[in-house]
Parts: C-alpha cells; sequence; structure tokens
C-alpha cells in the first residue's frame, strides 16, 4: 500500500510542490488547507483537500484522521508549512500583531506535533517536517516577531525529537533563506530591493521554492533514521559563512 502524508498549509507555494512530488512518486497525499482553490490541480491528481485552519483543533484532528485512514491505520510523514512574515521594528508592532505571527507560525506547528504524533505512536512511528526561518539563527533587523516564532520551532524540533527519539518518530527543520514565494513579494518588489537582499547571501542567490520542496521531501521519505532533532538550512551560507 502506498505511503501516506499529511501537509498541514498545503495552499502555500512550496507545499503545492511538495504535494505534487509526493503525488508523483505514488504516494497517498492528503492537505489542509484554508485556499482550497490553489489545491484543485492536487485534487485532480488523488489528494484529498480538507478546508481549514491550522490552528483549529478540530480541522488538524480531522486531516490527521484522513491521512491515517489512506494510510491503512499509519501516517509515513508530516509536513508543517503553515508561515507568516512580520518585518518591522518592535516599537512599531502592537501586541495583537506579535502574537498572530507567534500563532500563526509556532502555535500551528504544536498543534500539528500533538496530533500527529498521539497518531504515530499507535501506528509505530513516523516524521515530521516543520518549516523555520535563517531569521531564527541570526539577528536580522526588524525580523523579532518572526525569529521569536522560527526559534521557537527549531526549539521544539530538537526537544520533540529527544522526547519521541525511541518511539521511532523522527522530527526536523528546514530553515530557507529568502525564497521566490508569494510571501516574499513585498521583499523582492523591487530591483533595488531584491539587490539589498541578494547582497546579504555569501552565495548571491534567491531560493527557488522547488529547492525547499525537495529538501523536505528527502526528510519525508529518503532521510537516514538516524537524522532527527536537525535544522536544515537552506540560506545560501547566510546562517554559517561570514558574507
Amino acid at each position: 500500500m502506498p505511503n501516506s502524508y499529511l501537509i498541514v498549509g498545503g495552499s502555500s507555494d512550496i507545499a503545492l510542490i511538495l504535494a505534487k512530488r509526493l503525488l508523483e512518486n505514488k504516494n497517498n497525499v492528503t492537505i489542509l488547507a484554508r485556499d482550497i482553490a490553489r489545491c484543485s490541480e492536487l485534487e485532480m491528481l488523488g489528494a484529498e483537500v480538507i478546508q481549514g485552519d491550522a490552528l483549529d483543533e478540530s480541522a488538524v484532528s480531522a486531516a490527521v484522521d484522513a491521512a491515517q485512514i489512506r494510510g491503512d491505520g499509519a501516517i509515513s510523514g508530516v509536513a508543517h508549512m503553515v508561515g507568516s512574515l512580520l518585518i518591522r521594528p518592535p516599537h512599531a508592532v502592537k501586541l495583537d500583531a506579535f502574537n498572530e505571527v507567534i500563532h500563526t507560525n509556532l502555535s500551528t506547528a504544536f498543534l500539528t506535533l500533538s496530533k500527529s504524533c498521539k497518531s504515530m505512536l499507535r501506528s509505530g512511528g513516523g516524521r515530521l517536517v516543520f518549516i523555520s526561518s535563517v531569521a531564527a539563527s541570526l539577528g536580522l533587523v526588524n525580523h523579532e516577531a518572526i525569529a521569536a516564532a522560527k526559534g521557537g520551532i527549531e526549539s521544539m524540533v530538537r526537544t520533540a525529537a529527544a522526547t519521541y527519539s525511541q518511539r521511532n518518530i523522527r522530527v526536523n527543520a528546514v530553515a530557507p533563506g529568502l525564497t521566490e514565494t508569494r510571501l516574499a513579494g513585498n521583499i523582492l518588489k523591487s530591483d533595488a530591493m531584491r539587490e539589498a537582499a541578494v547582497g546579504m547571501i555569501p552565495s548571491k542567490t534567491i531560493n527557488q521554492p522547488d529547492q525547499i520542496a525537495e529538501t523536505v521531501e528527502w526528510l519525508l521519505c529518503h532521510a537516514p533514521d538516524n537524522i532527527t532533532g536537525q535544522v536544515m538550512h537552506l540560506d545560501g551560507g547566510m546562517s554559517n559563512l561570514r558574507n
């Protein structure tokens, strides 16, 4: 029977590519997404698309249950692809806006972790991959909110990897740098802004969404079983190299 994978936040640019790759490799794919119109092609390819918010506990539970059924009682892997971006100095950010970033990124990640691990403990294991950001590793100007949220995800990934290490559950994260997606549209909307952004990257390259999707797929499907608690940086060297 084909393996079953769940993508939470399945209407993002990277998630759509990931889902298509999984489907092309004859896997069962379940998608939880708010914007299901963006997932229509995936539905035609065989994905089960569930409309819902990743902050809605009942929606996440329903998606986990659906993926479990499609996997004959087992989910092979879960990818949490939910994200948002707020680039603004703290003195110009209201608490509600800060909390929204935390809830959208970190609270949804915890809910996905909780519901998925409960299923995987019953079925004998599985893999989870979360999306972080280069902002979690570097002190980037005006990135306080997203740095807090994604830094929380990375800490949660390491801790969860330890918690479930002997239960055959592997938990990892991918931390992209600047990527050509709708979410980064405001950063890349002018040549001057694009040039300034690229100037900060040692490799002088901007990620393409398929590069992130390929890495997530590798962690979900192909990575050695002893890789857990890791954060894979796809940032052109920003987090580790001096430019």
